[in-house]
């Protein structure tokens, strides 16, 4: 199956060479590279949020697979759907989904169902893709959208992603997307999203999960970022490093209402 692009022409442009330039602008080849476990990134128009998410791939070693944990803003489909085989096709070409690490991770799960109609509508991931194809490097992934957003079923998709890299013999980032705070003040935004960045930094998903919803933080992608953290326990995390901070008021100069992006890096 060929999965077709749902946010070009919204959230990146949808002409190649336009997608092609703008993509690489926001993906520095020269910096500094760390070798992660797991990185946290928005997934917003790139106007708005892809100076983070660019700023935090230029940071980190390329691996060979990027598994891809995005939430489900459509209600349709499993309440955590994975995608085993197939190709994504973004303006800049196909990806192929990594049909043996997709496989292990299905198989060690409990709550996890093969499902392409989660997928069909949703941006979260669908909005990496362009990104991580202007490094220039070839590279597979996994496609994993959560609705369900209980503590226990972000711990099973995490242990599930965490046994399956610990037996792959490739290199794999775990990556979780989301964006912050939703149409609060920038102040309220900024107070609201460090208390769930300071949750991620102590790579602390028990934490992070009960401080967002205690505090009513309006983080589209907490779910995913729960499981990221899960799976970066087991396979050994022990820092994480804010790469970047932004909100929509950067680009719209509106501070009433606004919406946060975060960009760590986990280690």
């Amino acid at each position: 199956m060929i999965r077709r692009p749902v946010a070009a022409g919204s959230f990146y442009p949808s002409m190649p060479d336009r997608l092609r330039a703008q993509a690489g602008d926001l993906v520095a080849g020269d910096l500094p590279k760390t070798r992660a476990i797991g990185a946290v990134v928005p997934h917003a128009g790139y106007i708005y949020s892809g100076k983070i998410s660019g700023a935090v791939y230029s940071r980190i070693v390329f691996p060979d697979v990027f598994v891809i944990v995005g939430p489900n803003h459509t209600g349709v489909g499993a309440g955590v759907a994975i995608m085993t085989e197939g190709q994504w096709e973004t303006p800049l070409g196909q990806v192929p989904i990594d049909v043996d690490l997709a496989t292990a991770i299905l198989r060690n799960s409990q709550a996890i169902e093969e499902d392409q109609v989660g997928h069909q509508r949703e941006h979260s991931i669908e909005v990496q893709l362009p990104l991580l194809q202007a490094c220039g490097r070839p590279f597979s992934f996994v496609p994993i959208c959560l609705f369900s957003s209980e503590y226990a079923v972000c711990r099973d998709v995490g242990s599930a992603i965490a046994r399956a890299v610990a037996r792959s013999d490739r290199s794999v980032l775990v990556v979780a997307s989301t964006d912050m705070s939703h149409y609060v003040s920038r102040e309220q935004a900024a107070i609201k999203d460090r208390l769930a960045i300071e949750a991620i930094i102590a790579c602390d998903p028990q934490r992070l999960h009960r401080v967002v919803r205690r505090e009513g933080i309006t983080m589209c992608g907490f779910h995913p970022t729960t499981a990221l953290l899960v799976a970066a326990q087991e396979l050994g995390a022990t820092s994480a490093e804010l790469i970047g901070y932004a909100t929509s008021a950067d680009v719209t100069k509106d501070d009433s209402s606004v919406v946060g992006y975060a960009g760590l890096v986990i280690t």
